[in-house]
């Protein structure tokens, strides 16, 4: 395995990891990106690079730091992250329409408030 190739199956690994942790779905990380869920399956199959600006975002929605996300530092996301494990728990709870009104503010948030 090339060193470029290895890489790239760590930041896919990692993100997967940081998703499942996050509670979110494929489709959901994909909305809040504005990109189509088969995007976000090709970037955790390692199919599909990821631009800078979308680990970023990516780092942003998981709350980890963009270094881990590209294979810095530990190994693993701390499943004992009290904000971590709280919020999971609360979107599982949501309704799918209250789920989807949620992203859209969280967007809107992210992106200062320009999303109509």
């Amino acid at each position: 395995m090339t060193e470029a190739i290895g890489k790239k199956a760590i930041i896919a690994s990692r993100i997967r990891e940081a998703r499942r942790m996050a509670g979110l779905s494929q489709a959901q990380v994909a909305q809040m990106l504005g990109l189509h869920r088969p995007s976000i399956s090709e970037i955790e199959a390692a199919n599909r690079s990821v631009s800078a600006e979308e680990i970023a975002q990516l780092a942003e929605i998981f709350d980890v730091s963009a270094s881990w996300l590209v294979g810095e530092g530990v190994d693993k996301v701390d499943i004992h992250d009290n904000k971590l494990q709280l919020a999971a728990r609360e979107l599982q709870k949501l309704k799918p329409e209250d789920l989807d009104r949620l992203l859209t503010l969280l967007a809107s948030i992210r992106t200062g408030g320009n999303q109509q």
